[in-house]
């Protein structure tokens, strides 16, 4: 009769979020546990909440060792917010912009009636 009884390999004795295992057969038949990683996150848009394109999905720990480039993507607000919201934000900043030329114009040409 074969025990299946294995014991955690690492300091942490409890069954918490980042002590998770799964077993696994040895070639010599052994059971033993093998800790797994914590899954990842897709970064998200700050504003729509939608997945970020051309991030990695990967832990933070890992996340600071890669290369700028791999971080981000060359635009404005590249890697925290996505295209179409930059596109919105640009369009919304100039016609603010213009209806403020609008405005003045408006208003310089009451002043000389």
């Amino acid at each position: 009769m074969v025990l299946n009884r294995v014991t955690y390999r690492r300091r942490l004795s409890y069954n918490t979020k980042s002590n998770k295992v799964r077993l696994n057969k040895t070639p010599g038949g052994k059971l033993v546990t093998i800790h797994a990683t914590k899954k990842t996150q897709v970064d998200k848009c700050g504003d729509c909440m939608m997945a970020l394109r051309g991030l990695p999905a990967i832990r933070p720990s890992r996340l600071a060792g890669l290369s700028k480039p791999a971080k981000k993507v060359s635009r404005a607000y590249g890697g925290s917010k996505c295209g179409s919201c930059v596109r919105t934000r640009v369009v919304r900043a100039f016609l603010i912009e213009e209806q403020k030329i609008v405005a003045k114009v408006l208003k310089a040409q009451s002043a000389k009636k």
